[in-house]
């Protein structure tokens, strides 16, 4: 390998080290104060809120790897252009397409490593977050999955334990469901059967119910059933997709589909994290390129904060975007894909004459 390859190499890993290092320590600081306010009112030891602060830090840090690869690039510019390596490298021969062209590299494969090593690990370790925090929540003696066998809901309202099982989902109706209702001592006390339930709001309306109590049985044609979901909190079951890692991903998704449950939060996640390695590449170079137009302006926290103001901009439009595809008023590859284009648009651009900058 080259030399100044492995100079290259060498001052990208230390720039992005330093990046993650500074940004892992303010997230986990505001980690640990959200915990500390969670649990303000629940007796806990110190130890557990820096645990669940910890074990979250890296999911936020992965949703911010676009911009710690912007910020990035420019303090591994930065540092070219304070020992003059850059005019070194001109001086002898060396364009700034070859660069561009290094950087492309080391983005792409970093970008490949995030997406699978670092997601398959942040996603693991905010599945064992939730898992630890979940006990301590409101909602935590309520549970709804999604498996192969249909949706699963367990629900405790008074001093009652409903365990409810549906086929399908069609609309604000579940469709095939078996529910049974535990007393406070986990004994059975009666079964529900029907074929068709009103979930529009927590008040179920059971049509065509089929009664079960020992070993008899009464029909009734309409029966409320109280509980603490409805359509829009079993819409949400897996709102938080970035604690699942991407077989995970693709099995809720056979199983929705199955269900037929909408699958577009979790196509939107699944297009968002096939991208992500070009969308890094893309922020890598966008940086790159502002520093190699800006390079004669004087002061580092001028240039940092250009790039900061670069990065608002990019996140709002990318934002915008992406609510878009979520709430289906657009397609969803247009969602993902249009701030791509248009962050390629605005590179090839700023690419025009760069060996002469």
């Amino acid at each position: 390998m080259k030399v100044y390859i492995k100079f290259f190499i060498n001052l990208f890993f230390r720039s992005l080290m330093f990046v993650v290092g500074v940004i892992f320590c303010l997230v986990f600081i505001l980690n640990y104060l959200g915990e500390l306010d969670f649990f303000q009112d629940i007796e806990i030891d110190n130890y557990f809120t820096i645990f669940l602060a910890l074990l979250n830090s890296p999911d936020v840090i992965f949703e911010m790897f676009p911009f710690i690869f912007l910020i990035t690039f420019q303090i591994f510019f930065i540092k070219l252009f304070n020992n003059n390596e850059l005019v070194t490298l001109k001086y002898s021969g060396f364009k700034n397409s070859k660069i561009i062209t290094i950087i492309i590299i080391l983005s792409l494969a970093t970008g490949i490593f995030i997406t699978t090593i670092f997601y398959y690990f942040s996603s693991n370790l905010k599945n064992f977050y939730l898992e630890l925090k979940s006990p301590y929540s409101n909602d935590g003696k309520y549970l709804a999955v999604i498996t192969k066998n249909g949706l699963w809901i367990r629900d405790k309202i008074n001093d009652k334990t409903l365990v409810i099982n549906s086929s399908k989902i069609d609309g604000k109706f579940l469709v095939g469901t078996f529910i049974t209702e535990f007393d406070s001592e986990y004994n059975v006390t009666k079964n529900i059967k029907s074929e068709k339930i009103d979930v529009s709001n927590k008040k179920w309306l059971i049509y065509n119910a089929k009664i079960y109590k020992e070993n008899y049985y009464n029909n009734e044609n309409y029966l409320e059933l109280n509980t603490n979901f409805d359509y829009k909190r079993i819409n949400s079951l897996y709102s938080n997709l970035s604690s699942l890692n991407v077989f995970e991903l693709f099995e809720l998704r056979k199983n929705y589909k199955k269900l037929n449950y909408s699958v577009t939060e979790l196509d939107l996640q699944l297009l968002r994290l096939t991208s992500l390695p070009i969308f890094l590449v893309l922020m890598s170079l966008f940086s790159s390129l502002i520093m190699l137009r800006i390079k004669h302006l004087s002061g580092t926290t001028l240039k940092i904060a250009i790039g900061l103001l670069f990065s608002v901009i990019i996140y709002y439009f990318n934002n915008f975007f992406y609510v878009l595809g979520s709430t289906e008023k657009l397609n969803l590859y247009l969602a993902i894909f249009v701030p791509i284009f248009a962050l390629t648009f605005v590179n090839l651009i700023m690419l025009n004459k760069i060996n002469e900058k």
